[in-house]
């Protein structure tokens, strides 16, 4: 692994502070611009800029500023919601909203309806005006009080309506297609010379997103699967060779099945898309899964909606929704119909009882670590803001919350790593085999 510059790690700045912060009067501890998280703590990658006595790539740290870019007392703050819904979505609404009120004085603040079709010249909903009371009980709820939408629109006529509105602060909260039309945003706004900050709240159930521990809705959706893979157990333990098999959101990543597996150690096998298996051959899946049959006479499956796309028909055929997300093919059924063939060939029988509740849990309202989580995420993007911090996302790394450039965090995927710690617990625990990829007779 390589680091990336040091110069990426930069937040942009739209320019010196003027206003003291109105948290003064309440002696808040402030944020020096000057303190900083290290980018990472591993030795290895440190000691060649420690050796030339260089300072090493590190994050500015997240939170209060004692001086404003923005007055407070005449500053519109924007908030819109874009993507795929995901546990903790009205908390961190909430928090905006209640730390640009009740921290700052903020009284103006618009939230966008239906993603960025709301910053559209022709919006599907006209905007709702968020106040304290509008938004008091609001993270008891899953979803979002602004409604969410896919898809790109033209960051010029985005501007123009931030500007109609009279907006200094756009908060833009969702997943790396979000953030990088945010970046687009803050390019434009940075094309024309305007005084318009824009701060990325990172969204992901998926968790896949750079330089960030974990983003908010995954501890949820961990915890909410767990129903399904109990039920996916008491089911294979009911029928002679049953199975169960349980799909759960990850389309690149496997974070969520991995640790939803690793926390119901019932688990005999997890598939997930960084770790590629076989159906067929000498050592492929659908001969592992009879060994365990043949010895245990039941098996519980976790399967990440991306795993083992290559296996099924059609898979090179890439279609892509208004994301420009490429649309899956459907891994739960095909899965559960290759296990019957299988063992049909084979003389077993057997029961497969199949579950999707991918849908049931990133509609929840997120759980007590998620909902602290959004709070704090909430809080420090407003502070980024109002210091006039732009183009970049509220981070958390190394129990840290930190301020990142938008392009550091879309720069690449977070992934599993198959040769990593978590990945080697998986193993350990569920009992699979390493690598599930078949050999041919002669091999």
């Amino acid at each position: 692994m390589k680091l990336p510059k040091l110069s990426e790690f930069e937040v942009e700045q739209l320019g010196p502070c003027r206003y003291t912060s109105p948290a003064t009067a309440r002696q808040m501890p402030f944020i020096a611009d000057d303190d900083l998280v290290l980018a990472t703590s591993d030795v290895k990658l440190l000691e060649p800029y420690y050796t030339a006595g260089e300072l090493p790539p590190t994050f500015e740290r997240a939170g209060p500023r004692r001086e404003l870019f923005f007055n407070p007392d005449r500053l519109t703050c924007g908030v819109v919601t874009c993507g795929g819904l995901c546990p903790g979505l009205n908390d961190v609404i909430r928090s905006v909203v209640m730390t640009l009120h009740y921290v700052y004085g903020v009284r103006r603040i618009v939230g966008f309806r239906y993603g960025y079709a709301g910053l559209s010249a022709t919006p599907p909903e006209a905007p709702l005006m968020l106040a304290p009371d509008k938004v008091d009980r609001v993270h008891e709820d899953g979803g979002t009080l602004l409604g969410s939408s896919r898809g790109a629109q033209d960051p010029a006529e985005m501007v123009d309506t931030l500007v109609n509105w009279k907006v200094g602060i756009l908060i833009a909260i969702g997943g790396d297609g979000t953030l990088r039309g945010a970046s687009k945003i803050a390019a434009e706004i940075k094309r024309r010379n305007l005084p318009i900050s824009v701060i990325g709240i990172p969204k992901t159930i998926d968790n896949d997103i750079a330089w960030i521990d974990r983003s908010f809705g995954f501890l949820t959706a961990v915890e909410e699967a767990r129903p399904a893979i109990v039920a996916a157990n008491a089911e294979a333990k009911g029928a002679l060779n049953g199975i169960g098999v349980v799909k759960l959101m990850g389309r690149h990543s496997g974070f969520i099945a991995g640790r939803a597996s690793l926390a119901n150690p019932d688990v005999n096998f997890c598939l997930i898309p960084e770790e590629p298996f076989t159906l067929e051959g000498r050592g492929g899946f659908l001969e592992v899964l009879r060994d365990r049959l043949e010895r245990r006479h039941h098996a519980v499956i976790v399967v990440a909606e991306g795993a083992g796309q290559d296996l099924l028909a059609g898979a090179g055929q890439q279609e892509t929704d208004k994301s420009g997300n490429v649309k899956l093919k459907d891994i739960g059924p095909f899965l559960c119909d290759e296990i019957k063939r299988y063992c049909a060939g084979h003389n077993i029988e057997t029961a497969i009882k199949y579950i999707d509740p991918s849908y049931i849990i990133r509609s929840q309202p997120s759980n007590s670590n998620d909902s602290s989580y959004c709070l704090v995420l909430g809080q420090n993007a407003v502070h980024a803001g109002m210091a006039g911090r732009t183009n970049m996302v509220v981070g958390f790394r190394a129990g840290v919350f930190t301020n990142m450039p938008i392009k550091l965090a879309t720069g690449a995927r977070k992934q599993v790593d198959p040769k990593g710690e978590e990945w080697r617990y998986l193993l350990h625990m569920t009992g699979q085999p390493a690598s599930m990829v078949g050999k041919s007779e002669g091999e």
